[in-house]
């Protein structure tokens, strides 16, 4: 439940602050008054589209506030703690800021969010009903969705299991359909593929294969530079003809220059350290000379296993021409072409089990689309008895209201057309609500769909923004009790202009303007006993000092009291009812009387 509204420099609000409880409160005031900007407030915390033209003039930025008792709205308590926030003490507080140059900040339990989360916190808290809502109900989908609301979680479930079997059906329609399309293109691909798998097997290259013939194309290919080379290094290392002292090659420099440390090796440690290294190095030329010698009488000249490397690698070059830029990219896309060739091949099977699919799917949908409109059927028939009965309260008792449920083809939100149909009047046929109600007539039949959904609806307050436009006497007599029977059970909200509205309120909020002459501002203001009924009698007749308004304004507070304090269904509220019909709709008349004839 909401419990507080905080308001600044909203509009024409400056500071203000709606102290909200259970039950029903009413927000009244003249017309620019600024009763409005209270909705606006909600239409904020809801996640509405901010608009910098609604700022203040002169304030930097514009912020509501509403404070939520969270003690009995455990889901709501987790959604603030998952966006981040905190519920104190079972309160949680929802914020939203508005800049004058139009950006807007959110938050959530004292934690910035995003807008979007803050609507999906807020929204499941609070519906709110506008004139404009009167003309959504016209639309066959707010009709149909009205009718789902009222068949509760049985139908709800109902729905959910046809949307899956629809979605699910689409998707196999969708890719059968693709499938049978494309038979054509697939089966060239499928040529394609197995042409060039056919390719890549003849040649049937391994991974690292390219790098290692190009290893052996350079070796075979300069196989007598190679052995001159290996020849020439063996000679500089160790030569047949170097003997002795005057040898040139590397091992006999090194051995004799051995042999004179070793000469002198008793005579000073170092030096004969310095000939033991010396020692070592020969050892080391020696194997180095050895080696050498054996790879220069390795290295041949095989013109044949030249030519065959120079084809192999010719042929794996023509394959990374077409089919990677490596051999491994090669080998990559003949892996992927082997599963996609499966898949191709498989075309025809894949088609006859979608088919199989796709009419196995078309059968739980009808099963499904039968459960839904017998469900649909069934509420429909139990929710237009209720709503028939609840016109008859506002003042339409010969009114009907039927609900249609007509098939159509089966789409998304099931294979039902409900359709509204309102007989206003006995011996009168049925017509679309479009066709058959006016304005007024409208407003009580939204009224009506709404008490009689309100055991249904886990909304626990709602808004009617100026719902009973169009609406006067009698009828809004009924309007004012069929709100004060809703706030029974939820918390309401209602901004009116009715004073038969109003003196059913549990707590009447006045919105006053004032002026200092250059800036104009209004504030909230919860009214008492007297201030109520000189606001009833402002209402009734434009005069809060006249005796004859006064009274009437009193005897209205009477007659809805009397009945608010009667339990629900009670003979004294009924026999209340019956015999103070009209009371109400007579005060404006002769309180014009009396002002014309002090005239």
């Amino acid at each position: 439940m909401i419990e507080e509204i905080r308001i600044g420099s909203l509009g024409v609000i400056d500071s203000s602050v709606l102290e909200l409880g259970p039950g029903l409160t009413v927000i009244t005031g003249e017309t620019g008054a600024g009763k409005t900007m209270v909705v606006t407030a909600l239409g904020l915390l809801l996640g509405a589209r901010a608009d910098a033209g609604a700022v203040r003039k002169g304030a930097t930025r514009a912020r509501v506030e509403g404070v939520v008792r969270a003690t009995d709205l455990p889901t709501f308590a987790e959604a603030v703690e998952e966006a981040g926030g905190e519920v104190e003490d079972g309160i949680a507080v929802l914020a939203r800021n508005v800049s004058a140059e139009g950006r807007s900040r959110a938050y959530v339990g004292g934690a910035g969010v995003p807008v979007a989360t803050l609507s999906a916190v807020a929204e499941p808290l609070v519906a709110v009903h506008g004139q404009s809502d009167q003309h959504r109900l016209l639309l066959p989908a707010a009709q149909r969705e009205a009718v789902d609301r009222f068949g509760g979680e049985e139908l709800a479930t109902l729905l959910a299991a046809y949307v899956d079997v629809y979605r699910r059906l689409e998707a196999t329609t969708r890719e059968l359909d693709e499938v049978s399309a494309t038979a054509r293109e697939r089966a060239r691909e499928a040529d394609l593929l197995r042409f060039g798998l056919g390719e890549v097997e003849a040649v049937g290259p391994e991974p690292g294969e390219d790098d290692a013939l190009a290893a052996e194309e350079s070796r075979l290919g300069f196989a007598d530079t190679l052995r001159t080379a290996a020849e020439q290094a063996r000679v500089a290392l160790s030569s047949d003809d170097a003997v002795g002292e005057s040898a040139t090659d590397a091992l006999g420099a090194t051995s004799a220059a051995r042999g004179f440390l070793d000469a002198v090796r008793d005579h000073d440690p170092a030096a004969a350290e310095l000939a033991d290294r010396l020692a070592e190095i020969v050892y080391l030329v020696s194997d180095v000379a050895a080696d050498v010698a054996a790879y220069a009488s390795a290295v041949e000249t095989d013109p044949a296993r030249l030519a065959a490397v120079s084809e192999r690698r010719a042929a794996l070059t023509a394959l990374t021409r077409k089919y990677g830029e490596t051999l491994d990219e090669v080998l990559a896309w003949s892996a992927e072409a082997a599963g996609r060739l499966v898949d191709l091949d498989g075309t025809d099977e894949r088609i006859a089990t979608l088919t199989e699919a796709r009419d196995t799917l078309r059968a739980d949908l009808s099963d499904a689309a039968s459960a839904l409109t017998a469900a649909r059927v069934a509420a429909a028939q139990t929710l237009q008895v209720r709503v028939t009965e609840e016109l008859a309260q506002l003042a339409m008792p010969d009114a009907r209201l039927t609900i249609r449920v007509s098939p159509i083809q089966p789409a998304a939100h099931g294979g039902d057309d409900v359709q509204l149909l309102l007989a206003a009047n006995t011996g009168s046929e049925p017509r679309p609500l479009a066709k058959g109600a006016s304005g007024g007539e409208l407003s009580r039949v939204m009224l009506a769909i709404e008490v009689a959904l309100a055991g249904t609806s886990p909304v626990p307050t709602f808004v009617f923004d100026e719902v009973d436009a169009g609406v006067g006497g009698a009828a809004a007599v009924e309007v004012g009790r069929r709100l004060a029977e809703l706030a029974r059970t939820a918390q309401v909200l209602v901004v009116t202009h009715l004073p038969q509205v109003a003196a059913f309120a549990d707590r009447h909020v006045l919105v006053q303007k004032s002026s200092d002459g250059s800036v104009t501002s209004s504030g909230l203001t919860v009214l008492d006993d007297a201030a109520r009924e000189r606001e009833l009698s402002r209402m009734l007749a434009g005069l809060t000092e006249s005796d004859t308004a006064l009274a009437h304004a009193r005897e209205l507070l009477d007659v809805a009291q009397a009945e608010q304090s009667a339990p629900a269904g009670s003979k004294q509220a009924r026999r209340t009812r019956r015999s103070k019909p009209s009371k109400p709709g007579g005060p404006a008349k002769s309180t014009k009387r009396s002002a014309r004839e002090r005239g």
